[in-house]
This record gives structure tokens, sequence and C-alpha cells, in this order.
């Protein structure tokens, strides 16, 4: 019997999806959000899927398509249609300085 493997400690939707770990398919709620509303605030435990919920989601508006074959979203997208994703992330604490933001890897905007 083939079993896959969990996806402890993964937060990227396209490593659990290309490494065939187990995935609950939350797409159709994904898809309802989208539709349905325009803000929201994430209030959930810490270690509860909110990385893993917004990266499901950036995928999906950025159009990759094949990770979402055989999920309920995939058949109700246009995977032709891409969407600018911008990510602010504040895992990493406050920086004091200027020099401390350049020097911190990660696409510039000329």
């Amino acid at each position: 019997m083939y079993r896959r493997k969990l996806p402890i400690g993964i937060q990227t939707f396209a490593k659990i999806r290309e490494d065939d770990c187990y995935y609950i398919d939350k797409t159709g709620f994904i898809r309802q959000l989208i539709a349905q509303g325009s803000q929201y605030f994430l209030s959930r435990p810490r270690r509860f899927g909110k990385s893993l919920l917004l990266d499901t989601i950036a995928e999906v508006f950025a159009g990759n398509e094949a990770l979402f074959r055989g999920l309920e979203i995939h058949p109700h997208w246009d995977w032709s249609v891409r969407f600018p994703v911008i990510r602010l992330s504040f895992a990493e604490g406050v920086l004091h300085r200027r020099a401390a933001l350049d020097a911190r890897d990660g696409p510039t905007i000329p």
C-alpha cells in the first residue's frame, strides 16, 4: 500500500504538491473567498496553516496550473490569466536601519 509523506514543517504549496505529500484540498474555499469577498483578516493560532493558505492563494493568482491538477479549483479557474502577487513578511522581526533592509535578499523594483 502506497503512503504519501506527511508535510510536517512545509509551508509552501508547491513543495507539498511536488513532493506528493498529503494535502487536504481547500481550494474550493479559496475560490469562494476570491469570488465573494474583498478583505479578510486571518486570525488563527500559530502553526495553524495561515502561511500555507496564503501561499496557495498566491500560486492560484500566479497561474501555476500544474500544481492544481486534480483539485477543486482546477476546472473553475482561468489559468491563462496571471495576477501580480506581492508578498510582505514580518516573520524575521524588526529592521532598525535602512542598510539592514537593503541587505535583504529579494527582488528589486527598478
